[in-house]
């Protein structure tokens, strides 16, 4: 059995779920449109450079969740799948995906953003099992707190997650014939670094020249 990490931001889809979220909010009204932009381009510069304060970005990201019931958040989830992540999912996503599926590998999407944004979206793909940051929620209405609990998948927390997740399987990386990680951005290195087949997914100029440097594979799903 092989073992196959995706990330999903830049990788899978072509763009970013939880800025697509964002300017989905924006388009209701739910947030400001100034301020939500100024800070999702501060963040993401400082994604870009490795540098971002990840406490930070989920305290920001994960504040509207709080402000609204969980079936109007379903609801609108709903509608941002159709208006905003469908179009972002192109055909060589999707074949990628399912060739491992079909060859029976253990699939998983590995993402630094929340559940809640992604978790429909690996079902989109039918990928059955997602490691996203995980927002803290009163587990019996549904209702977000607006801080994420346990680890934070991002950089080398996407380490520690898919660990404790293997170990809840019973497994660990000796239990896998061959492992894969796909992945666009150079803040996934640590783990592309623990699999055996680092896949560099249209990278980023840092990703792009390590993955030159160690002859591993380039390839694109646009």
């Amino acid at each position: 059995m092989n073992l196959a990490l995706f990330d999903l931001d830049n990788t899978l889809l072509a763009g970013d779920s939880d800025f697509e979220w964002a300017q989905f909010l924006i388009s209701k009204g739910v947030v400001d449109r100034e301020v939500q932009e100024a800070k999702n381009i501060e963040f993401y510069e400082h994604y870009k450079a490795g540098t971002l304060d990840i406490a930070a970005f989920l305290e920001f990201q994960l504040a509207p969740l709080t402000r609204h019931p969980r079936t109007e958040l379903d609801a609108w989830h709903r509608e941002y799948m159709d208006r905003h992540i469908r179009p972002l999912i192109g055909d060589k996503a999707r074949a990628l995906v399912r060739s491992h599926l079909d060859a029976g590998d253990l699939c998983v999407i590995v993402t630094a953003t929340n559940s809640f944004v992604t978790g429909p979206i690996a079902r989109e793909f039918a990928i059955p099992h997602l490691i996203g940051t995980i927002p803290a929620a009163d587990v019996k209405n549904g209702v977000f707190f607006g801080n994420s609990t346990g680890t934070p998948s991002f950089q080398a927390g996407k380490i520690v997650r898919v660990e404790q997740w293997l170990e809840a399987l019973g497994l660990w990386w000796g239990s896998f014939d061959n492992s894969y990680f796909y992945s666009d951005s150079h803040n996934d290195l640590p783990l592309m670094k623990r699999v055996k087949t680092p896949v560099a997914v249209d990278p980023d100029d840092t990703l792009r020249a390590h993955a030159s440097e160690m002859g591993w594979k380039i390839i694109t799903l646009r």
